[in-house]
């Protein structure tokens, strides 16, 4: 059964507003999480919560289920019951998988890695075009069995302190243009 979060790309009301609103708040998360100059790690848990905020507005809070515990992975919020993992990009970044810093840890959670969430993934270019995507889980399946987990994840190198397991560039241009995959553009040159 589909995700009811694909009605987001079918509600010009909703597009409309992601399109006016999403690269504001999301600079002003950036703003939130910067310190010297630097944007932190903590900007990713900020957007996540413009997202939910998204999804409340749109389908009720009683049908948004945010209450899910840090340690959960790839489960950020569940809608209509259904999980959904938020990911949220600036410019060409990897995109995180799971945050680990042990590299024998990450190796062991891509072998036994099945996608279990739809994605909604954020992509913001603040001198470019951005775009906000909903990646079925179903699609995310496919492409993992086409590729294999040594292609599909960027494993981080033993002895440095990456912060986790990155789907590889290859993957994720396979999933952003893989079918059944929703998208929609957003300009990051209006706010700047």
């Amino acid at each position: 059964m589909s995700s009811r979060l694909i009605e987001i790309f079918d509600d010009e009301k909703i597009i409309e507003k992601i399109k006016v609103k999403l690269p504001y708040l999301f600079h002003l998360a950036e703003l939130e999480a910067s310190r010297a100059g630097k944007v932190g790690m903590e900007v990713g848990s900020i957007r996540e919560k413009i997202m939910i905020a998204l999804l409340i507005y749109k389908f009720g809070i009683k049908n948004v289920d945010f209450m899910i515990p840090i340690t959960e992975n790839e489960v950020d919020v569940k809608l209509f019951e259904k999980p959904i993992s938020i990911k949220t990009i600036s410019g060409d970044g990897g995109i995180k998988a799971v945050w680990t810093v042990d590299a024998v840890s990450a190796k062991e959670f891509c072998k036994s890695y099945m996608p279990k969430a739809d994605i909604l993934l954020v992509q913001i270019k603040w001198n470019s075009k951005g775009y906000v995507y909903y990646i079925p889980v179903e699609t995310q399946d496919i492409i993992l069995k086409e590729m294999g987990f040594e292609k599909y994840f960027k494993l981080p190198k033993a002895g440095t302190n990456p912060r986790g397991v990155e789907f590889s560039k290859e993957c994720k241009l396979n999933l952003e243009c893989a079918p059944g995959v929703k998208k929609l553009m957003l300009n990051g040159r209006d706010l700047i």
